[in-house]
């Protein structure tokens, strides 16, 4: 047998098969709301940035401005399983995410607490043009970077901005360089959509992440900092 030819054969069998797992893999991923509820389902959490330290971080950073602005009320777009919300205190308080079982996850966990009210989010699906979801401040914690669909993410910073009545802080990575390769991360410099989109929107703080993502320790470090955003004509 020739050599050659052989070794040809194994290299397109070899990139053959590299393709086929490729496209399975990819396959898999099934969109990001589907990604979640599939996640939480099956027994999976917010992530990593939802628990220790850099929840303990948010939390203070997020309390510091409740306090000094005397907010009486906070909507998330993105509440997940509620790791991120047992650790940081709110006045009034309304959650809304994509997956179900998060929804009931937030449910069961805070069934006692009357200051907090949750909600099953559709961002092709949510019209509220009656304001009935609004509130002073608006967040998004660690979410921007996971919407990978274009359609989604335009409706999201829409509601998003549109129930927040005075203040809106995101925590995320604002660059559209890709700090990871799997397919529920695709980072967003939101901060073009925001002038572009939202030009009553003043950019007013930057806060640093207390813990900048380390590739040694990426369960404790993250690339996402807090922006602020006020609304310039409130």
């Amino acid at each position: 047998m020739n050599p050659v030819k052989t070794a040809v054969r194994k290299i397109a069998t070899a990139d053959v098969v590299h393709q086929y797992i490729s496209k399975a893999y990819h396959a898999k991923y099934p969109g990001s709301r589907q990604y979640w509820e599939r996640r939480y389902d099956s027994g999976g959490d917010s992530g990593a940035g939802s628990y220790g330290r850099l929840a303990e971080f948010k939390a203070d950073v997020l309390e510091d401005f409740i306090e000094e602005h005397d907010i009486e009320d906070v909507i998330e777009f993105g509440c997940g399983d509620g790791g991120q919300l047992s650790v940081t205190e709110y006045p009034s308080y309304i959650g809304l995410d994509v997956s179900p079982t998060a929804i009931q996850m937030c449910k069961d966990e805070f069934e006692n607490d009357e200051s907090k009210s949750f909600f099953l989010y559709d961002s092709k699906s949510f019209v509220d043009n009656h304001g009935l979801f609004s509130a002073e401040l608006g967040i998004s914690l660690d979410v921007i970077y996971h919407l990978t669909e274009d359609e989604i993410y335009q409706n999201y910073m829409e509601h998003l901005f549109s129930s927040s009545d005075e203040f809106v802080i995101i925590y995320a990575a604002n660059t559209a360089s890709e700090c990871v390769t799997v397919d529920h991360v695709r980072n967003r410099k939101f901060t073009d959509w925001v002038a572009t989109h939202a030009p009553d929107w003043e950019l007013t703080d930057v806060i640093e992440n207390e813990y900048p993502y380390d590739p040694s320790d990426p369960e404790h470090t993250s690339w996402a900092d807090f922006y602020i955003f006020e609304n310039a004509t409130g």
